[in-house]
């Protein structure tokens, strides 16, 4: 197993946690060592299939603070005076591989939102499919407090989650949002105590992870992929995928479970 410097990765039982390991800057993701070992734990998931759900969070108080503002101080200095060319490069060789990481990944994600998760951070835990939150946990889209916009892609993820007119809200005015109201919008899944926050997000994980792996994996691709097909065509997926479903041990073995009236045992066959 790669040992890593800015994050943690665990394993055991089918249940992957990555921790945004970096809890006295607030856990920023701007860093190319961060980067890097993110888009790394992304393509172990993908292709480990002992691995049936991914739980995203943080360390210390923060989810993350998105950006290093430091670091951007540092940057605006070096790229002055015309160089934003450079600067999409930067764009595109860094933060932008989290969210392509993410969208290959093709078993559930969990965001455990144990504190502040602003800016980038707020993306994090939009480009996730559940979120649990702490009542700790605060979100805000601040890019425009900076001078910018949101250059990782989280406009796309908070107008899905969230709906256009929320978003914009969100963006335009730049304010915190807290747990409770992130609840009400649709932000988040369900609100917990601090300590109730692993607990909860490890239940939900075992009760996903103790689906069929292999049907586990496309149920995820079709609901992505439905949002970018038409009718007729998700229709020839869903086909296409059920088809090859009804084949597996799995498939026999879930249908005998139930008439038995007993829990089935799935085996990823």
């Amino acid at each position: 197993m790669a040992a890593y410097k800015e994050i943690l990765f665990e394993l055991e039982d089918g249940i992957a946690v990555l921790t945004l390991n970096l809890p006295d800057s607030r856990n920023p993701i701007s860093g190319k060592t961060i980067i890097g070992e993110i888009e790394d734990v992304c393509h172990r998931v993908r292709y480990d299939d002992e691995v049936s759900v991914l739980i995203l969070t943080g360390a210390g108080k923060a989810f993350s603070a998105g950006g290093n503002v430091k670091d951007m101080k540092r940057r605006g200095a070096e790229f002055s005076g015309g160089a934003m060319r450079l600067q999409e490069e930067a764009y595109r060789r860094g933060i932008q591989r989290i969210p392509l990481a993410l969208d290959a990944v093709d078993v559930p994600i969990i965001a455990a939102v144990n504190g502040a998760a602003i800016g980038a951070g707020c993306d994090l835990t939009m480009m996730c499919d559940l979120r649990i939150a702490s009542t700790h946990a605060k979100f805000g889209e601040t890019f425009l407090n900076l001078g910018l916009i949101p250059g990782d892609g989280g406009s796309w993820y908070l107008t899905r989650q969230i709906g256009y007119q929320r978003a914009a809200e969100m963006t335009f005015t730049a304010r915190i949002v807290d747990a409770e109201e992130a609840l009400q919008i649709g932000m988040v899944l369900k609100v917990v105590p601090p300590e109730q926050l692993m607990p909860e997000c490890m239940e939900l994980a075992r009760t996903i992870a103790a689906k069929p792996p292999r049907q586990l994996r496309l149920a995820k691709r079709l609901l992505k992929q439905s949002m970018r097909s038409s009718l007729a065509d998700f229709l020839d997926l869903c086909a296409l995928g059920n088809g090859a479903a009804q084949q597996t041990e799995d498939h026999m073995e879930g249908v005998t479970a139930l008439l038995e009236k007993r829990a089935p045992k799935f085996v990823g066959q």
